[in-house]
C-alpha cells in the first residue's frame, strides 16, 4: 500500500481526488480495465470516460466490455 501524506498533496498543489483521477488513467493506459479504473477514481463509469476524452486517452473497449453492456441493457425494463 501506497501512503501520500496531506503535506505531499500541498506541495504538489493537488487533492486526493485529482491524485486518484491520475492514478487511474495512467493504470488504465497500462491495462487495468476502464470499471476498475472508474472505481479507482471514484467516479461512475460514464464520468471516468469523460475524464478520458478530455485528456485524449482513447477508450478501450473489447468484445468483454460490449456483452457487459448487452447484458446490462437486458436487465432493463
Amino acid at each position: 500500500m501506497v501512503s501520500i501524506t496531506d503535506d505531499i498533496l500541498k506541495a504538489a498543489q493537488i487533492s486526493e481526488t485529482e491524485l486518484r483521477q491520475e492514478i487511474a488513467t495512467l493504470l488504465y493506459q497500462k491495462g487495468l480495465p476502464l470499471m476498475r479504473a472508474a472505481q479507482f477514481a471514484q467516479m461512475d463509469r460514464f464520468a471516468f470516460q469523460h475524464l478520458l476524452a478530455s485528456k485524449q486517452i482513447p477508450i478501450q473497449y473489447d468484445i468483454d466490455d460490449f456483452n457487459h453492456d448487452v447484458e446490462a441493457l437486458k436487465s432493463l425494463p
